[in-house]
């Protein structure tokens, strides 16, 4: 496990790149923002908000098995946006 400080860079970037796909995928289509691109990326922000918190969490008793589970929680979190910007 590495430290926290490359599990918030991960975070950071998995979401990153994940509005960005986002941004070319309207580039691509529409050339404009529809209401369906709005609503993943608000998502993918809603996640990254909420993963991040995890994180910063104190009162954690496990702290191996907190971060290995916010891993797991980014990873779903990331497969289940993709298959949103699949399905547009």
């Amino acid at each position: 496990m590495g430290s926290v400080k490359n599990l918030k860079k991960d975070i950071n970037f998995v979401l990153g790149d994940i509005i960005e796909a986002v941004y070319l995928y309207e580039m691509a289509t529409t050339g404009k923002p529809t209401d369906a691109t709005n609503a993943v990326i608000d998502e993918a922000i809603a996640s990254f908000d909420t993963l991040i918190e995890k994180v910063n969490a104190k009162k954690v008793e496990n702290k191996k098995a907190h971060f290995k589970q916010i891993n797991i929680d980014l990873e779903q979190t990331a497969n289940q946006l993709v298959e949103k910007i699949n399905a547009l």
